[in-house]
């Protein structure tokens, strides 16, 4: 029977109760407020005079006005190289002591992101606001007295050049307060090993010593400990080790994909609870449990605005036209996809964080992400958002009766024609040829975009079938394996020729 849990849920719902914001157009505007008036006497404020910016009654209008996009190249080759070299009040007051080394899926090399003491204190304040609202959802109170694994990335953080780095994950689990750290799995002896099978081994061994409540992680990598877990105590159901296990925050990609190998797993129902945490900072939580959509964290250390996420405003690298309109929280409209920009307490100003988002729920601030702005397949017009493909994949998935949880695909010219050549992770019988046209019927049917440009300059659509393996083999293969690391959906020609090479030399 459970008894602190009783304690801890009515603790967590007063909280949610009077931390909870439900004018987030004045949350974000406060947000704007404190940033520029906090970051005016440093060299970016004063480049483009925050002071200014601050008397204009239309603060929102005036900085968009004043101050241009930003991407991380220009960013850091503009500004952030200069507080690397350990020159203070650049973008943000002082000196940063952490730099997030990003484990995303574009770029040929890491990106490393300031994470300011401020950041850490929002991450904080979003985690807590994500926690109070679990008592929002049909929980039993065992689960608020239990444990907590989070499957992150190393805490052991390195130095270089006075700066500590390591990814979000492992720098937000090396800044847990010490209160929650019994609370807190796999411990900072476990989560500080670097080599991941080592670290999963540990876990494993550990795992009959815990009572795990809640688990957190990307879904690949976690599904991919849960199989390790259950195979090294020869179970049948992580219940049977976990018996108290009753909620799953999710994060970094579409959870759907993932649901029907995932309920394989577990003898008890458990709440999905979507969360949407980058090197940036902490953005949107799942808050109530009649939807699955996100809440963006409009009272935190973030301001957001958005970009309509059309062709005509995007170039085909991804970045954002000069030219193109920016909304803030009052303008937004439901169902539209935007880009995502953000300005942040870590100093990032304007800045593209490459993700695409739609809103669900206004009035509530909920979106869903859609996809990334360079994994938006519109080579010949297709206009195909990730979202739209998990969504074509689920339903092959249902259609067929099996599991793809892994994707990638590419606009590929074959005998000088262009085709959407996909690679599915999945061992159905059902033939290439059958999964291809159920596919493309599939994407016709819910993008008039993808079904005008079928009739013209995409004349094709392949299917290939790999093993689900294949995918973490690419990853490992190319030196970017654990838990936040997450498959590309779309690829470019050149990485696409890479991709292939690699799955015939299996």
């Amino acid at each position: 029977m459970a008894l602190i849990g009783p304690i801890i849920k009515t603790a967590l719902n007063l909280h949610d109760s009077v931390s909870s914001t439900t004018n987030h157009v004045e949350a974000q505007k406060k947000v704007l407020k404190n940033l520029l008036k906090t970051a005016k006497n440093t060299s970016f404020g004063l480049y483009y005079d925050f002071d200014g910016i601050l008397e204009n009654n239309d603060l929102e209008h005036a900085f968009a006005e004043a101050v241009p996009f930003y991407d991380y190249h220009k960013m850091d080759e503009q500004w952030w190289s200069r507080m690397k070299e350990g020159k203070p009040n650049i973008t943000w007051p002082g000196v940063p002591k952490f730099l997030a080394r990003s484990s995303g899926t574009t770029g040929k090399k890491s990106k490393t992101i300031p994470v300011t003491d401020e950041m850490i204190a929002a991450i904080k304040a979003a985690g807590t606001k994500q926690v109070s609202a679990l008592t929002n959802f049909d929980l039993h109170d065992d689960v608020f007295e239990s444990e907590v694994l989070a499957l992150g990335s190393s805490t052991d953080l390195s130095k270089e050049d006075g700066f500590t780095i390591g990814e979000i994950s492992g720098i937000s689990a090396s800044n847990i307060p010490e209160f929650l750290d019994s609370f807190y799995r796999p411990g900072k002896e476990i989560s500080s090993i670097d080599d991941w099978d080592e670290r999963v081994e540990r876990i494993a061994k550990e795992a009959k010593n815990w009572d795990i409540g809640m688990l957190s992680g990307i879904p690949s990598w976690l599904e991919m400990m849960l199989k390790k877990v259950m195979d090294f105590h020869k179970v049948d159901s992580i219940h049977d080790i976990w018996p108290n296990l009753a909620v799953y925050t999710s994060g970094g990609v579409a959870f759907e994909p993932y649901r029907s190998s995932f309920e394989k797993l577990f003898t008890k129902p458990v709440q999905i609870v979507d969360t949407y945490l980058a090197s940036e900072g902490f953005i949107a939580c799942q808050q109530r449990p009649e939807t699955s959509s996100m809440q963006l964290i409009t009272d935190g250390g973030i301001y957001f605005e958005f970009v309509p996420f059309q062709p005509e405003y995007v170039e085909q690298d991804g970045s954002i036209s000069n030219n193109a309109p920016v909304l803030s929280m009052a303008d937004v409209e439901l169902e539209t996809d935007y880009a995502l920009i953000i300005s942040t307490v870590s100093g990032a100003w304007r800045y593209l964080i490459g993700d695409t988002i739609k809103f669900t729920n206004i009035d509530h601030a909920e979106i869903k992400i859609t996809g990334r702005t360079k994994f938006f397949l519109n080579v010949v017009g297709s206009q195909l958002s990730v979202l739209k493909m998990e969504t074509a994949i689920t339903e092959l998935q249902e259609k067929y009766n099996t599991s793809i949880k892994e994707f990638t695909v590419s606009a590929k010219k074959i005998d000088g024609e262009f085709h959407h050549v996909w690679y599915l992770g999945t061992e159905t019988e059902t033939s290439e040829e059958e999964l291809a046209t159920a596919l493309d019927d599939s994407l016709q049917d819910a993008n008039k975009n993808y079904k005008v440009a079928r009739t013209k300059a995409l004349k094709g659509v392949q299917v290939h079938k790999v093993q689900p393996e294949t995918f973490s083999k690419w990853n490992d293969y190319n030196k970017k394996k654990g838990g936040q690391v997450k498959m590309e959906k779309v690829m470019d020609e050149e990485k696409f020729k890479a991709w292939e090479e690699f799955v015939s030399s299996l």
